[in-house]
């Protein structure tokens, strides 16, 4: 059968339909930190505690991640643009619950269930878009260096803006501007063209679709209760690992009987992707993982309103902004190997730096120059890490590819946020140490990265580095 692939028109150019899903990505990335300048008002307002309101942040980023790959799938089966359509549709009810929300229940139904599933829903199509729209190493470079951008900008400044909100009008106004932006990006992206029709006779695998979900809950989980009981922290890490591992022989039976699986076990072969993944991972849980434990030790420690400390963490916002930005020129020079390395080795020497000056200075705006390091070298590597995954598999694993690419990376946002917070919030009692600790944690795993990027295979500039493995996928 011969399927018919559209074309875009000069009104609905590849550029055009950037900004939409560049605006997709800025937001969801906004939903996953700005909350962290909020603690404080919103446990008085909501009377809950520090670690209520980590539950929420941690929750909504585990339901990303327990959701990306079956939502990744189904833009195969109902079109990458009706799924970012309903996405923000399901993110928008949930800023709306959120803005109104009485206690901390119907808070986390609407920030962590339901915007969650709208971001798991809307990010798939996103970088599926980008990856079938710009086909040259070059312009897919530039689009991903734009994406990525967006993304790490709205981690990073996700504190400043609802900071300012916060403290200008209340922490609720801060799930309006969602709102607000989820309708101009409905209205910016109706002029999306999908490169490919819909597939409506695929059938979705819904026990796969379950047990990834349950591991992945289950997984971190169990790294959120290691302040409650070690026992209960190993027995539910211990059935997470249980579960997914299940999950893929799930997986691998579904293909020895010749049905379509969840999630293709050829992904997993290419070993360059896989350490891209790992990359990938990595750096989202360094980003959300340090913006948590400095907007809790802020807040709580020095008790900074919201507003100061968003202010403070404009020097990440920066930092990303200013190397997302020359992602495009800096492929064209540098491998994309280099870029990585570079970037997890700025990004190390932004923690420490952060820990020299913060402990020798009693004035938080020391943390400034750690955290513009930080950002910078987390946007250095955002773009290359998310092209060589990318750039690995044919247009026909796009979905797939990109699902578990969005999976690994909220994955890497939950962990940061669990171990981090949770280092944090149980050491409250001598908040130096447990500062000093969660941030050195985040250094250890950050030399994880790096471990996965050493054996990257060295490539041309501007080359994806697993281009030519493409078509063996």
């Amino acid at each position: 059968m011969t399927t018919t692939t559209a074309r875009p028109t000069a009104a609905t150019s590849p550029r055009k339909m950037l900004v939409p899903l560049a605006l997709a990505q800025f937001i969801c990335s906004f939903a996953g930190s700005n909350m962290n300048v909020m603690i404080t008002p919103i446990s008085t307002d909501l009377h809950t505690t520090v670690q209520g309101v980590q539950v929420c942040i941690t929750l909504f980023l585990l339901v990303m991640a327990a959701l990306m790959i079956p939502c990744g799938k189904l833009t195969d089966r109902f079109g990458r643009k009706r799924c970012l359509q309903v996405g923000l549709s399901v993110y928008g009810i949930g800023a709306i619950l959120s803005a109104v929300a009485p206690n901390l229940g119907v808070l986390i139904l609407g920030n962590s269930i339901f915007e969650g599933v709208g971001t798991a829903l809307l990010i798939p199509p996103v970088y599926i878009l980008t990856t079938m729209l710009f086909t040259g190493s070059e312009s897919r470079a530039q689009a991903f260096g734009v994406i990525s951008g967006m993304g790490g900008v709205g981690a990073a400044a996700g504190p400043l803006i609802g900071g300012a909100i916060t403290t200008a009008i209340t922490w609720r106004a801060a799930f309006v501007f969602q709102v607000l932006v989820i309708v101009i990006i409905v209205l910016l992206a109706r002029g999306i063209t999908d490169p490919r029709p819909p597939q409506p006779g695929r059938r979705l695998d819904a026990v796969g679709a379950i047990l990834s979900a349950v591991g992945l809950v289950v997984l971190v989980g169990g790294i959120m209760a290691a302040d409650k009981n070690i026992l209960l922290m190993v027995s539910l890490i211990a059935a997470g690992v249980v579960i997914l591992a299940g999950f893929f022989a799930w997986v691998r039976h579904r293909e020895r009987a010749g049905k379509e699986a969840l999630l293709s076990t050829a992904l997993f072969r290419n070993h360059t992707s896989n350490l891209a993944l790992v990359t990938q991972n990595v750096q989202w849980a360094m980003l959300m993982g340090i913006s948590f434990v400095v907007s809790a030790y802020l807040q709580v420690i020095r008790k900074y309103n919201s507003v100061q400390t968003g202010v403070i963490f404009t020097a990440a916002t920066v930092g990303i902004l200013v190397s997302s930005l020359a992602a495009g020129r800096l492929a064209k020079r540098y491998e994309q190997r280099t870029l990585i390395l570079t970037g997890f080795a700025m990004t190390i020497a932004g923690v420490f730096v952060l820990i020299l000056l913060i402990k020798d200075h009693p004035s938080a705006w020391y943390c400034v120059p750690g955290l513009f390091l930080i950002g910078a070298g987390v946007g250095l590597m955002l773009t290359p890490s998310v092209n060589v995954v990318q750039s690995a598999f044919p247009e026909r694993l796009q979905g797939e590819i990109s699902g578990l690419s969005r999976s690994v990376s909220n994955l890497g946002s939950s962990f940061g946020t669990a171990i981090a917070g949770t280092i944090l919030v149980a050491g409250f009692a001598d908040p130096v140490r447990a500062y000093l600790a969660a941030i050195l944690v985040l250094a250890f795993i950050g030399l994880i990265g790096i471990g996965a990027a050493i054996p990257l295979p060295r490539t041309k500039p501007g080359t994806p580095a697993a281009a030519g493995l493409a078509d063996g996928c």
